[in-house]
């Protein structure tokens, strides 16, 4: 990135590496300068939790208001219905409107932690896009807003190209996402003057037909910026671990599990990610991320620390990092780690070692237990797990049980 930016929040985008793309730099950066710019970044709620792939994103919106802007949240309540199939191999799956609100419901949990809601001029905003689209008219919707849209232009966009490539089905109720979305950059220019679309790379084609609806409609001024999708340095996608999607909200994934994903971060990404989830200065980030040896696991722990501290609060990190020293210095057994309460009337006849990997989310299925006791990969309080069939009573709880997978996944087993 060449561009030399004057308004504080461009400068942060650049230099920490939030920045892919944007419509017009120079123009936006000079409204950015010129005084408070809402921007928003609009969220499905295709889950009741959001999770670690969203996190860039959110950040973005954080160093926004940081900077003096004002960050708008908006919630897919209306567009969730129909399913963006941007980049997918199939449709998504219809939600119920009650599913829709309970998952909106969760996601609003995060947010809290990241930015200041209110009345001020850089105070966030939340919004649902059901407020303007559950009320909208076919008819009017297609004679006002539809002939502004070309079907050759939008078959042109790779997120679309792609999926009709491979021939895959595309719907006719997927093919009307990109519209509805445009149409909510509209509405929020109209309703609350926001002027900044922000989203992931693979959003590109949708953030564009809403700056051009916009400015056919309203004759308004409006920009469009996108980050990169991340993926880490062995090429895996960012958000997912050994044991499934990183969630961020703590009932559906522990603090402790949340601290250990960063932990685990690999030497090469340790740099990068302390300037993309971390607010420590550009130049601490660099200066942990060349460490070598040994030393780099200290930073690993910081990286940590910070991102847990963001998300679940200071105290929460500290008992992360407690438990993780407690386990793997000390081979003790922490009590901040995932735990599986088991019934007494469960251990009656027993319940096999198998069995709790699975409960515990140590292993994915019965199949998958078994592969990893096969392997030499699972531990039953660090001693290794030879029969996928041994049986766990409850006179083995008189004391917590440590289950351990691999190197770095354990769980605790009580009795309740």
């Amino acid at each position: 990135m060449t561009y030399h930016a004057k308004s504080d929040f461009l400068r942060v985008m650049i230099e920490r590496g939030y920045l892919a793309d944007c419509t017009d730099y120079q123009a936006l950066d000079e409204a950015l300068v010129q005084g408070v710019v809402p921007a928003y970044i609009g969220y499905d709620a295709t889950a009741a939790s959001l999770h670690v792939g969203h996190l860039l994103n959110i950040m973005m919106l954080r160093w926004l208001q940081k900077t003096g802007h004002r960050p708008i949240t908006l919630m897919g309540g209306g567009t969730t219905k129909v399913g963006d199939p941007s980049f997918r191999s199939e449709e998504r799956p219809l939600l119920t409107p009650d599913r829709i609100d309970a998952n909106i419901a969760g996601m609003k949990q995060v947010f809290a932690r990241y930015l200041s809601y209110g009345d001020g001029p850089a105070d966030a905003i939340m919004l649902n896009n059901a407020e303007w689209l559950d009320s909208l008219n076919y008819l009017d919707f297609l004679r006002d807003i539809g002939r502004h849209f070309s079907v050759n232009r939008m078959l042109s966009f790779e997120s679309v190209k792609s999926r009709l490539d491979r021939e895959q089905s595309l719907s006719f109720l997927e093919f009307n996402y990109m519209i509805l979305q445009a149409y909510d950059f509209l509405e929020l220019y109209r309703r609350y003057g926001c002027r900044l679309q922000m989203g992931g790379s693979d959003q590109w084609g949708n953030i564009v037909n809403g700056i051009d609806l916009t400015r056919r409609v309203l004759d308004a001024e409006i920009w469009g910026l996108t980050s990169p999708l991340l993926t880490t340095s062995d090429g895996r996608k960012m958000g997912k671990s050994a044991s499934g999607a990183v969630w961020l909200n703590g009932e559906m994934l522990s603090p402790y599990e949340f601290w250990q994903f960063w932990r685990n971060t690999t030497d090469a990404d340790v740099g990068r990610f302390l300037k993309l989830y971390t607010e420590l200065p550009v130049e601490e980030c660099d200066r942990l991320g060349a460490l070598q040896g040994a030393e780099i696991n200290a930073a690993k722990v910081i990286l940590a620390n910070e991102v847990t501290a963001l998300l679940h609060g200071a105290e929460a990190a500290a008992a992360a990092e407690a438990t993780a020293r407690e386990v793997f210095e000390k081979g003790g057994l922490g009590e901040d780690l995932p735990t599986l309460t088991l019934a007494p009337d469960e251990l009656a006849e027993g319940i096999s070692v198998a069995q709790l990997f699975v409960r515990t989310g140590l292993a994915k299925s019965g199949k998958d237990a078994k592969r990893l006791i096969a392997e030499g990969g699972a531990r039953l309080n660090d001693e290794p797990v030879l029969d996928a069939g041994q049986l766990v009573r409850a006179g083995d709880l008189a004391d917590a049980l440590k289950l351990t997978a691999g190197r770095k996944r354990h769980a605790r087993v009580v009795i309740g």
